[in-house]
């Protein structure tokens, strides 16, 4: 595992903004990491990026120090500015070895993550190695090192709780409006059409949910989410004239006034009595008190959400423990793997050996006394000749596995 290597740049060291001068478009990125192999005889190499870090995985037989990375960034040709790549070059994560190995899986199981337990890094971070394999950029051995990332990965999303309660705004909103059985036909109505509310709306029609209005000071933002949802748009300046009732009032704005006054609630009521579900997920609040107090509602607001976070990201901390108890194990099978593999490999041209040797024997050595039999005595012999090449390579594989088990 010695010629592991990751050369990280990550949240913990640079500022988002930075980060983004390290990403590499798709359309270049065949051409640099190319460029790479060739400069720094690396055999094979991988990228990823996502919202919090860019990161380069490969094999190399060099030690990795601050002239390597500056060869490194250097041959990428970023355009970065001098200043820049010093700044670069001075807060980067190398890794090496197992110590490589172990920041891999912890990256997959978002243990590295801006926010622990978010899955999609896993995602990410096998599409990223995906496009570099389909590419040629990465072989047998970063294969091999992927394969026990991503079974790590699942065994700790499956058997700990670190990814099972939801942390983000949106998604316990979602979560809460759910649990109140609203149904996919319900009238939606949302106030605001930022990126809050834009979450949590496609959210819902990724459900199924389909009957949208959406209000927005900037009409054309509001017709711009609209159009995703196969919604009706509307000014803002029109929630006061709305008459078509709803089931659900969804409201994000920044303003610093109430925007759902008890005279403009009740012309959205449009004389309908039933409970409704209010989300408010503004600060400070679109809903005036007064509407909360005064009407049969289901109010979700950000606050209680927020704490439901608080108290949910508490327990996947708490579950750290086990989740790197899980990659320790898989760190500790990992090297009987690698060493299994190496045997495979050295005695991969076995095989074809063992086909040679039937070859000659037949064809040559044999071919005298086997040509002299009958049709019957010649098929059993090559029926026992298969078995044989068989058994021949199999054997000496299983044969060096057990002696690798029974040293461990």
């Amino acid at each position: 595992m010695e010629y592991l290597k990751v050369i990280a740049f990550t949240h913990k060291q640079i500022d988002l903004q930075s980060l983004g001068k390290l990403v590499i478009c798709d359309q270049s990125l065949n051409t640099r990491l190319s460029n790479i192999q060739a400069s720094l005889n690396i055999k094979e190499i991988f990228y990823v990026a996502t919202c919090n870090r860019v990161e380069f995985v490969f094999t190399s037989n060099l030690a990795i120090d601050n002239n390597f990375i500056h060869t490194f960034l250097n041959t990428l040709d970023l355009g970065l500015p001098p200043e820049f790549l010093e700044r670069f070059i001075d807060q980067v994560s190398v890794f090496e070895g197992e110590d490589a190995f172990n920041h891999l899986l912890r990256i997959s199981c978002s243990l590295e993550s801006l926010v622990v337990g978010e899955k999609e890094i896993l995602a990410q971070l096998r599409k990223a190695y995906e496009q570099c394999k389909a590419e040629g950029f990465t072989g047998d051995y970063l294969r091999v090192i992927m394969d026990r990332v991503v079974k790590t990965a699942k065994e700790v999303y499956t058997n700990t709780k670190i990814s099972r309660n939801p942390v983000s705004v949106v998604s316990l909103a979602y979560r809460k409006l759910k649990q109140l059985n609203t149904c996919s036909n319900s009238r939606l109505l949302i106030i605001g059409a930022g990126e809050t509310n834009r979450n949590l709306a496609e959210y819902l029609k990724k459900h199924k949910y389909s009957n949208f209005s959406i209000f927005n000071r900037t009409f054309e933002k509001a017709e711009s989410l609209a159009k995703v949802l196969n919604g009706t748009a509307y000014p803002l300046s029109e929630l006061k004239n709305f008459n078509k009732g709803f089931d659900v009032l969804i409201t994000c704005t920044g303003s610093t006034e109430h925007i759902i006054t008890p005279e403009i609630y009740a012309q959205l009521l449009n004389g309908e009595e039933d409970k409704k579900v209010v989300v408010d997920l503004a600060l400070p609040n679109d809903v005036d008190p007064e509407v909360v107090s005064n009407n049969s509602i289901h109010y979700i607001e950000i606050e209680s959400l927020k704490e439901t976070a608080r108290k949910n990201i508490q327990e996947r901390y708490d579950e750290l423990v086990h989740a790197e108890q899980i990659i320790a194990d898989n760190i500790k099978d990992f090297e009987l793997v690698l060493k299994q593999r190496r045997i495979e490999l050295a005695m991969s041209d076995v095989p074809q050996k063992i086909k040679e040797i039937k070859h000659t024997a037949i064809n040559a050595v044999f071919a005298n006394e086997i040509n002299s039999m009958d049709d019957n005595s010649r098929e059993i012999l090559e029926r026992v000749l298969n078995y044989m090449e068989k058994k021949c390579i199999s054997v000496p594989m299983r044969i060096a596995k057990e002696i690798l088990v029974n040293n461990k």
